[in-house]
């Protein structure tokens, strides 16, 4: 009799397997809801032109990552926790499939380096026009001038792209040929600074404006801090696999071991079936 309850109970399903990817799911899970609550916030309190230069808006963008964490999570907690293999496989083949696609957008970036680099091109002239439209972006550009002393997309003159800071002799701005006080260059000796110190600078020769600007343009200075932290960028990324694949090998032995689970019940009502054992 004690032979007997101790096959019954026996299960090749691993409680620590079961409850360590219902925990790494349940993590994503939440991460998932913040996202889509940042999203749905700051749908809700910007402009519907927020950002349009940008080509996919960052807060629809949240959503949709968002959602989609919320359903490959889901099925991942709902499918440990029920020992459902339908579910299971569900989160194991769409992780699968998000981390080929991940590992192929990398290599086609690579190899197609030229053309990445004239959309990324085409991004920043379209997000300079717009600079003036959107307190975000333009805080956005800023940053990003100053912390790679950059000035424009190739060069400091890129900024007549924008309607307030075109050279043309028909434009009425007060910054006209001007650029952003994000592409000054700054003292720490100056007591006071002087936020006007980039107009007139496009009506500058380049080594005369290089002497109060930074000239060189933000895509090649990108391109070569890239070059320069390789291994910082490949860290990174390794880092964004390693739960993908936790998460793809976690599921897979789960599943194997409810499918052993379910040939050993099939197996143990056939026996007590069998009126010959």
């Amino acid at each position: 009799m004690a032979k007997a309850k101790t096959a019954e109970e026996f299960t090749f399903v691993s409680p620590v397997v079961k409850y360590l990817l219902f925990l790494f799911n349940m993590i994503f899970w939440v991460i998932a809801l913040v996202l889509i609550s940042i999203g749905v916030y700051s749908r809700i309190v910007k402009h519907e032109t927020a950002l349009a230069c940008l080509t996919v808006d960052p807060a629809l963008l949240l959503m949709i990552l968002g959602i989609l964490m919320f359903f490959i999570t889901f099925s991942g907690c709902v499918g440990s926790l029920r020992e459902n293999i339908c579910l299971l496989q569900t989160f194991c083949i769409v992780l699968t499939i998000i981390f080929l696609l991940q590992l192929v957008a990398g290599v086609l970036g690579f190899v197609f380096s030229d053309k990445a680099r004239g959309k990324v091109t085409n991004m920043v002239d379209s997000a300079i026009k717009h600079y003036r439209d959107d307190l975000d972006l333009q805080n956005l550009i800023d940053y990003g001038q100053k912390q790679f002393n950059c000035c424009g997309g190739i060069s400091y003159k890129d900024w007549s792209q924008n309607m307030y800071f075109n050279c043309s002799e028909e434009n009425p701005s007060k910054e006209r040929c001007a650029v952003p006080f994000s592409c000054c260059l700054l003292s720490t000796e100056e007591a006071v600074i002087n936020t006007m110190c980039g107009h007139g600078m496009q009506e500058l020769e380049y080594l005369k404006a290089s002497a109060f600007i930074n000239t060189n343009g933000c895509i090649d200075k990108v391109v070569n801090w890239i070059h320069s932290n390789l291994f910082l960028l490949g860290g990174i990324a390794l880092g964004l696999a390693i739960p993908q694949l936790v998460g793809i090998l976690l599921s897979q032995i789960l599943i194997n071991q409810i499918q052993d689970q379910i040939r050993l019940q099939n197996y143990n009502q056939q026996h007590r079936s069998d009126p010959w054992s």
